[in-house]
């Protein structure tokens, strides 16, 4: 299976393989990089772990940085080397139902080339392919840091996305809360406060990592792109602003589930005692007629229980019609 390309263009030119891992580590052969083009190598496999360390080997990579791209990431890093900058985040996998479900990627930036390590098959990178294959905007007439940039802003781009799955959810729930009080909604109202938790913890690593390559003086990072850089971080910040209002949101709506609730469960008390209140003088008729004295002066009373029975009739209707004045039956 083809699991990885190889872009190399120019402001006037580009060419793009698609290959196996092998064929791609084993062809690319760094003395052979002419200055006038950048290359881009995309990997979707990291098994092929023989081949890709005689990649990094021929392009003179720290042994550190080697042995990172195959380890699980505890953290985002940026590290300085005199020849590439290499760095590693955490990202949604591609095609995400949760934002739990993440994968790292690593990159290795150079003079005219740019690595990029993926852990599993997936398309973060179609419209910066896009981009380089119909020679939209800038991206043909930069250098690779530009092409980093493009790399990290698409990547930014699938959480703007996914935050706004996020908005979308909290706006169904909001309307839930309003038409129906159905358990699943304080479910739902939860999972979505994990799935921002999970954001923020995306997020927050990738803005930290975009201000380091803002203030690194380094010579692979032109001074007049650092701009770009700092306009992701301002994304960042962004989002981060968002994923708060979202969560602030999400915590009103479940103090309105819970009050809705409480408000449902007064109601409901509240004609439970009503009804409790008409049938407590009822009750008490039925009790003193209920008793077996002997001598009772309407015993004997020919018509006494339909009389008994139109006082409490008249005594309910009386009561009902006391607690509806009184405006104790009207439903909030």
């Amino acid at each position: 299976m083809k699991r990885a390309q190889l872009y190399q263009y120019s402001q006037e030119f580009f060419a793009v393989r698609n290959e196996t891992v092998q064929q791609i580590c084993s062809d690319f052969e760094p003395n052979s990089i002419d200055q006038d083009y950048v290359y881009w190598l995309n990997f979707h496999d990291l098994e092929q772990r023989d081949a890709l360390e005689l990649l990094c080997q021929k392009l003179n990579l720290d042994k550190l940085s080697i042995e990172s791209i195959f380890l699980p990431l505890r953290r985002s890093k940026v590290e300085e080397y005199p020849n590439y900058l290499f760095f590693q985040i955490h990202t949604l996998r591609n095609n995400s139902h949760f934002a739990s479900e993440t994968e790292k990627l690593s990159f290795v930036l150079g003079k005219n080339f740019l690595l990029s390590f993926q852990d599993h098959q997936g398309q973060h990178f179609a419209d910066v392919r896009e981009r380089i294959e119909k020679s939209k905007g800038k991206i043909r007439s930069q250098k690779s840091d530009f092409l980093l940039f493009r790399l990290l802003d698409a990547l930014i781009d699938e959480i703007f996305v996914k935050t706004e799955n996020v908005s979308d959810q909290i706006d169904l729930l909001d309307t839930g809360i309003h038409t129906n009080m159905k358990s699943e909604l304080l479910r739902g109202i939860e999972m979505q406060k994990r799935e921002l938790i999970e954001l923020r913890k995306l997020i927050q690593p990738i803005k930290d990592l975009l201000a380091g390559l803002e203030n690194m003086d380094h010579a692979l990072i032109d001074p007049a792109n650092k701009h770009y850089f700092k306009n992701l971080r301002n994304s960042c910040t962004s989002l981060l602003e968002d994923i708060d209002a979202h969560k602030q949101i999400l915590e009103s709506l479940s103090n309105l589930y819970y009050a809705a609730q409480g408000q449902r469960m007064n109601e409901i008390m509240k004609v439970l005692t009503v009804v409790s209140s008409i049938f407590i003088p009822l009750t008490f008729i039925v009790g003193v007629y209920g008793m077996n004295f002997k001598y009772m002066p309407e015993l004997q009373y020919p018509y006494g229980y339909y009389t008994v029975i139109g006082v409490m009739i008249i005594i309910g209707i009386a009561m009902l019609i006391y607690f509806i004045k009184r405006g104790w039956l009207k439903r909030e």
